[in-house]
């Protein structure tokens, strides 16, 4: 079993590959950033549910790393323990200063890390709400955010996003081949979103087929765009060959035996501000639910993109 996965950020390869290799035992997916910027592009590219920071690393200091992941919408909620030679109470204090959940110095005991990593996780699932397989907020963590949105004076776009034809998907292919998927496109959101939006976008996945993306872009038809038609793409992968020529599944089905069903495809709405004033969380949701459900025209219905900006 999967129990998350880990950032390690760290230029000392015998360290990282001495925690790869021991986290990956205890049934962590680890990746490994020898640099700093190398480490704020694979955040950006898909969240980690907790980084291991060196302080000392040769392009920029973690601190720096630190401060411009608490800065950053998306990647403010990961966990992060500081990994470093320091043993001073002022380096200490300025790691946490800076959002940083906990600090643990070298040489240092790995059963104490490993503890460490999983208070960490367990604490930040537990309080914050983020769903297991894609790592995205989730419950309150939207509704928080769209509240404090509400509230400001900024302009932005609700988009609401659902995977059609995932059930019969996950029927067909088992629920680890959509775990997959639910991954994937929480990937490529990140990938638009590095790609077409800002700093202060934010990503969720209230539950199962639906995803959230809220972005202070002004291109957010290029946006919907972008997206439909990178999933139509790219969700392609996940089927067999045979499927994926065909372009349709064969579903069991009780009275005839078996149905096609069309391969996934994304159905897209939105509201913004520029069309909309807001009283309640609520009604954002549903206008936008509403505004993805007029772009269907039955259960296979394809890709449609929706424009409320």
């Amino acid at each position: 079993m999967n129990k998350g996965r880990i950032l390690v950020v760290e230029d000392d390869f015998d360290i990282s590959n001495m925690l790869r290799i021991y986290f990956g035992g205890q049934g962590y997916e680890v990746q490994v950033a020898p640099r700093g910027n190398d480490a704020l592009t694979m955040t950006r590219k898909q969240l980690p549910n907790l980084i291991v920071l060196d302080i000392m690393l040769p392009d920029m200091n973690g601190y720096d790393v630190c401060r411009e992941l608490r800065e950053t919408t998306r990647t403010s909620h990961i966990p992060i323990i500081f990994l470093t030679q320091k043993d001073e109470r002022s380096d200490k204090i300025a790691g946490l200063e800076l959002g940083a959940d906990d600090y643990i110095t070298k040489p240092f005991d790995i059963e104490e890390l490993k503890l460490r990593v999983q208070n960490s996780i367990n604490a930040t699932n537990r309080v914050a709400q983020l769903n297991p397989i894609s790592n995205l907020p989730m419950g309150r963590l939207i509704e928080d955010h769209l509240r404090n949105l509400m509230r400001s004076n900024k302009g932005w776009a609700y988009i609401d996003l659902k995977i059609n034809n995932f059930d019969p998907f996950t029927e067909v292919y088992q629920f680890v081949a959509g775990d997959d998927v639910l991954r994937f496109m929480a990937l490529l959101m990140n990938e638009v979103v590095d790609e077409l939006g800002t700093p202060e976008d934010f990503l969720g996945h209230p539950g199962k087929d639906n995803f959230v993306l809220i972005t202070h872009s002004k291109t957010v038809d290029q946006f919907k765009q972008r997206l439909v038609e990178r999933f139509d793409n790219e969700v392609k992968q996940h089927y067999s060959f045979i499927d994926r020529d065909r372009g349709y599944m064969l579903v069991p089905d009780p009275e005839q035996g078996e149905r096609q069903v069309q391969l996934m495809n994304l159905s897209v709405g939105s509201v913004s501000t520029e069309t909309n004033q807001f009283s309640d969380i609520r009604e954002i949701t549903e206008l936008a639910a509403e505004d993805r459900r007029r772009g269907l025209s039955g259960e296979d219905a394809g890709p449609k993109i929706l424009t409320s900006w």
